[in-house]
């Protein structure tokens, strides 16, 4: 016959596997150490990685796109086109006779398309009224934080090429 478990019995389990909860909640000191440790080497390696793949990658050159021929943009007259990527609008514009200029076409706010006013000579971005200057990129009016990237362009007889981009265009 099989005997009756009294509250007083302990479990059989607890014999054979003796873990004190207690003692198990508490961190000591040279455990929290090597903690800190391990988690502080991982994040150094981490950062390093980081740091030596951009020593090393180094960035492709920019394509020499042509964008257009003199004959084909008027003088207040635009042009867009895609550079460096298909995924880049940019706009080409004419102010003067002989005088060009091409600006990436995402507004340095929230990336909306801006656009060429010839009758204030600015260039504008209707989303938030934001205004760059033709001749620089540099923010003129609004919430732009930053000046628009430049298209660094070549001519060569009629044909206008794209041949790179300048970033801290207007910044100067």
């Amino acid at each position: 016959m099989s005997r009756v478990p009294t509250p007083d019995d302990k479990p059989l389990w607890r014999d054979e596997f003796s873990v004190y909860a207690q003692d198990e909640r508490y961190v000591g000191r040279r455990q929290f150490a090597k903690f800190l440790g391990l988690a502080s080497l991982g994040m150094l390696a981490g950062q390093v990685w980081i740091l030596a793949k951009s020593w090393l990658a180094r960035p492709a050159p920019y394509p020499t796109l042509l964008v257009a021929r003199i004959s084909d943009v008027p003088v207040d007259g635009v042009k867009l086109f895609r550079y460096p990527t298909p995924d880049d609008p940019c706009i080409l514009i004419r102010p003067e006779a002989n005088t060009f200029v091409a600006y990436s076409q995402k507004c340095t706010h929230l990336s909306c398309a801006v656009y060429y006013a010839a009758a204030h000579k600015r260039i504008e971005c209707p989303c938030h009224v934001g205004h760059f200057s033709v001749e620089s990129g540099r923010v003129l009016q609004g919430p732009p934080p930053r000046p628009l990237p430049r298209i660094q362009l070549r001519r060569d007889g009629d044909d206008l090429f794209a041949v790179g981009v300048d970033l801290q265009a207007g910044e100067h």
